[in-house]
C-alpha cells in the first residue's frame, strides 16, 4: 500500500463520522455535494484532518477541496510526501 492510499484510507475513517447518510465513500466521493455537508461541518472535518495528520491546511487550499483525491493530495504536498 502506498503512502497516498494510506491517507486516502485514513481520510475514508475520519470521515465516516460525518457519514449520516451512508454514502459509499471512494477517493473520488465529492465531500460537500455526496455527504451535503455545510461550510462548518466541512471545517470540523479538515480540523480533524489537520489533528490527526498534525498539518495546517491554508483556507485558501480548503475552498479548492472537493473530493477525497484533493484532500488527500493536500495532505500530501504539507507533510512533504
Amino acid at each position: 500500500m502506498s503512502g497516498r492510499e494510506e491517507i486516502v484510507g485514513e481520510l475514508m475513517k475520519l470521515l465516516e463520522g460525518f457519514n449520516v447518510k451512508k454514502v459509499p465513500l471512494a477517493p473520488d466521493t465529492d465531500i460537500p455535494a455526496q455527504l451535503e455537508l455545510d461550510s462548518v461541518q466541512v471545517m470540523d472535518f479538515i480540523m480533524q484532518v489537520e489533528d490527526t495528520f498534525d498539518i495546517n491546511i491554508p483556507q485558501h487550499e480548503v475552498a479548492e477541496i472537493r473530493t477525497l483525491n484533493d484532500l488527500a493530495d493536500v495532505v500530501m504536498k504539507r507533510k512533504g510526501a
